[in-house]
């Protein structure tokens, strides 16, 4: 039976209607079709030297995708995954990914020293203190020789000092990269501490990948939430339906993770993101103790935010209706699109008590948000 590629099953979802073909799009697709290929009969070298476990081979140059959000890259991230003809292969968003790296870094460093020579034994690699970065490398280049990362982006300060010791071990076992970002690499870790120290992770990055910018000519991320409802009241199984499908259809196949935004030395914990999408309780957004600062960079880090059951306020959560009126200022100046379920439509959430008047504009900017002007805006990146 004949195995697809990216390319086929890129023009099976034009054929289909699912997609509009773009030239950018199948150019990318192209070239992810010559890695597919290569990966046919590749085996690495897993050992840096110290020993080979399928033979030698040259490394494969991996992929960087790079472009603004709904152009495409995780549609053609899964075209690609879906069909690389090899078992040992892992997905996984970047966040994710080093969430695992910093877990395993913390299992070596606790070990013993009697243990950590036993585990180096089994990894066939040389005894090395507690030193955690090749054993790391070497246990998940041993689980996936392909590594696809979605949404690569570096942003804490711990990630970026330990990538470029990390991922020049996972080169050194042969690992692949394919990765996807609405970022190119010099633009990574922009204004973080101790940036210089990062500029060799982008240089042999740039050496070891391919990086492909994909200019696709529409935002593809808008069609996909053409036509759909935005806001649902009241409350109940209908509604939590009607977001969970916007979500998805928002979302694709991406599976959400959890992401953290720091803001001003405090970490604020969401458990529900993907590709720049946020979905998350009103009691989580507007029953804690947020402010302003954290709306902001709330709206700065997600274009899109889904906020699960907003109830109507009245003067005993006079506290919460604030907030709700800053957030919702914060997602309407940044223009943030906006999914949501509540008790009712806008103006009945709070239509008496203390602040109730100021509230109208927050009213009003939820009907605008609904609107088809609002929503035909251009996604940022």
């Amino acid at each position: 039976m004949a195995i697809s590629g990216p390319v086929k099953g890129y023009r099976a979802l034009v054929a289909a209607g699912q997609i509009i073909s773009d030239p950018a799009q199948e150019r990318a697709a192209a070239r992810l079709e010559i890695l597919d290929d290569k990966l046919r009969n590749y085996r690495p070298t897993r050992g840096a030297g110290i020993f080979s476990l399928f033979g030698k081979s040259d490394p494969l140059r991996g992929i960087y995708i790079c472009g603004d959000v709904g152009r495409g890259k995780s549609m053609l991230m899964d075209l690609f995954f879906k069909t690389a003809p090899i078992t040992q292969k892992r997905r996984v968003h970047f966040h994710a990914f080093m969430q695992d790296v910093h877990g395993r870094i913390k299992s070596w460093r606790d070990l013993s020293d009697a243990d950590r020579r036993l585990q180096s034994k089994k990894l066939q690699l040389p005894p090395n203190g507690d030193d955690p970065i090749m054993p790391v490398a070497k246990q998940i280049a041993r689980q996936a020789y392909l590594l696809c990362f979605d949404e690569f982006q570096v942003s804490d300060v711990a990630d970026a000092l330990i990538l470029g010791r990390l991922f020049d071990a996972l080169f050194s076992f042969g690992v692949v990269v394919v990765a996807t970002s609405n970022r190119g690499p010099q633009d990574l870790y922009q204004g973080g501490i101790n940036r210089e120290l990062f500029l060799p992770f982008i240089a042999m990055f740039e050496e070891r990948l391919d990086i492909l910018a994909l200019d696709a000519a529409m935002d593809y991320r808008l069609d996909r939430i053409k036509g759909l409802q935005v806001y649902f009241a009241p409350l109940g199984e209908e509604s939590d339906a009607g977001l969970d499908l916007a979500w998805a259809a928002l979302n694709g196949e991406a599976h959400p993770v959890a992401c953290d935004i720091e803001v001003k030395g405090r970490t604020l914990h969401f458990e529900i993101c993907s590709n720049g999408a946020l979905r998350e309780s009103f009691t989580k957004l507007c029953g804690s103790a947020l402010g302003p600062g954290d709306y902001l960079a709330i709206a700065a880090r997600f274009h899109t935010v889904f906020i699960d059951g907003i109830p109507k306020l009245t003067q005993t959560n006079r506290n919460e209706a604030k907030r709700f009126v800053t957030l919702i200022d914060a997602l309407y100046e940044h223009r943030v699109k906006l999914f949501a379920s509540a008790e009712g439509i806008p103006s009945e959430l709070y239509p008496q008590g203390d602040g109730s008047f100021e509230f109208a504009r927050t009213a009003s900017r939820l009907i605008e948000m609904q609107s088809e002007d609002y929503l035909a805006q251009s996604y940022r990146a």
